[in-house]
C-alpha cells in the first residue's frame, strides 16, 4: 500500500486508540465486589457485549445500566453506587500505552477525524487523554446513528467533502472487524486493521464479526501504522 496518496485517517476511538477492554475489566473489578475478582476475563466480556446490545444508548449515560445487566448475570454487586462509579470510570478509559506519541506523529502527514460510537461527552474526555490530535470527529450525536451503521461512514464522508477530501484519500483506520473493518471495507474505504488482540484468542469485548473482513493493512499497534508511514514518507520518529 502506498501510504503517501492517503491525505485524511479516520480512527475508531473505543478499543483503537483508548483501552476499552482494559477499562471494563478494571471497572467490573472494582465496583462488582469479591466475586468480581476470581472471574475470568472471557466470561465478563460474554455478558458485557450483551448488555452492551441491549443498552446501546449514549455512553456518557448508557454504562449504569451496562452494569447493572452485568453484575444481574454474574452475581456481583448491583447497588447504585456500584453503578455509578462504573459509569464514571467509562469516562476515564485509559489510553493505550503507543496512542498519544503515534497519533502526534501522524498528525504531521494527515488529517485526523475521530469516528466514534461515543457521544461528544465521552469522546471529549478521550481526546483530552489523547492529546487532542484530531482535527474534526464524528460521534453518535452527530450521525444518529452508531457503527456498523453504513449511514455513520455516508455522514463523515458527507462532512469531510465539505473541506475537499475524496472517498479515495482516506485510510479508515480501526480494531473491531465487526464495528469498522466489514463495513468500510464493503464501502469502498481503504482500512487498516489495528489489532489489539493479536495476542490473545476471541474478540474480548467486542461482538463477534460474520466474518473476518482482510484489510488493506494489518498492524497490531499504532506505532506500527505510525512506523509504516513515517518510513512512507522518509520521515524519523
Amino acid at each position: 500500500m502506498d501510504l503517501t496518496r492517503f491525505k485524511l485517517l479516520t480512527f475508531d476511538i473505543v478499543g483503537t486508540c483508548v483501552d476499552f477492554e482494559r477499562g471494563v475489566l478494571d471497572g467490573i473489578r472494582a465496583f462488582g465486589g469479591p466475586v468480581a475478582a476470581s472471574l475470568d476475563e472471557d466470561r465478563i466480556f460474554t455478558v458485557y457485549v450483551e448488555a452492551r446490545d441491549i443498552h446501546h444508548g449514549r455512553t456518557s449515560e448508557a454504562f449504569g445500566d451496562v452494569y447493572r445487566h452485568v453484575a444481574r448475570g454474574l452475581g456481583l454487586d448491583t447497588s447504585d453506587a456500584a453503578a455509578a462509579g462504573f459509569q464514571a470510570a467509562i469516562l476515564n478509559l485509559p489510553a493505550f500505552p503507543d496512542s498519544v506519541a503515534a497519533l502526534a506523529r501522524l498528525r504531521r502527514h494527515y488529517r485526523l477525524v475521530a469516528m466514534t460510537n461515543a457521544d461528544r461527552v465521552a469522546y471529549s474526555a478521550y481526546a483530552h487523554s489523547l492529546g487532542l490530535p484530531f482535527h474534526d470527529a464524528v460521534t453518535c450525536d452527530e450521525a444518529l446513528c452508531s457503527k456498523p451503521d453504513p449511514r455513520f461512514f455516508d455522514f463523515n464522508r458527507g462532512r469531510q467533502s465539505a473541506f475537499g477530501f475524496k472517498q479515495d484519500e482516506i485510510l479508515h483506520v480501526a480494531q473491531s472487524q465487526h464495528h469498522d473493518i466489514g463495513v468500510a471495507t464493503s464501502l469502498g474505504y481503504a482500512t487498516c486493521w489495528v489489532e489489539r488482540r493479536h495476542d490473545q484468542e476471541g474478540f474480548g469485548g467486542s461482538p463477534v464479526p460474520p466474518q473476518v473482513t482482510t484489510p488493506d493493512l494489518h498492524v497490531t499497534s499504532l506505532a506500527e501504522l505510525a512506523d509504516k508511514v513515517d518510513a512512507a514518507f522518509g520521515t524519523s520518529a
